[in-house]
């Protein structure tokens, strides 16, 4: 298994498919490099040869931002939103959805479980 980056990379998947196991690269930025690189990109990952697992791996470090400064870059970004009390930053605090999206219905991904309120039965109450 070739390592790139920390990232153990799949063998037997083609080249172009096994870069997107790295945070930060897809299909995309995957065919790309390997251009750049003259690597056959439908070539097994396990075809690799030490020189083009290191000039790959010199390549997403130099032109791209990914792996770990990539999510340390993303978390400053939030941190800063946080820090100036800005409405997504507010939003991102409150674990609620940063992009405009509703609440009263939805939004379990933000939100977590349901919390059930006890006692809340409906209208036949007030009598």
């Amino acid at each position: 298994m070739p390592r790139l980056m920390g990232v153990d990379i799949p063998n037997d998947k083609q080249i172009q498919y096994s870069l997107t196991y790295l945070y930060g690269v897809g299909l995309h930025t995957a065919r790309e490099a390997c251009e750049k690189l003259g690597i056959d990109p439908k070539r097994p990952a396990r075809d690799l040869g030490e020189d083009e697992v290191s000039r790959l791996a010199a390549l997403l470090e130099r032109d791209y931002t990914v792996e770990g400064p990539l999510r340390r870059q993303l978390t400053q970004n939030i941190s800063r939103l946080r820090e100036v009390k800005c409405y997504r930053g507010v939003r991102h605090r409150l674990g609620l959805p940063v992009r405009g999206q509703r609440t009263k219905t939805n939004a379990r991904t933000r939100k977590g479980p349901r919390k059930t309120v006890a006692g809340k039965k409906g209208v036949k109450d007030l009598r």
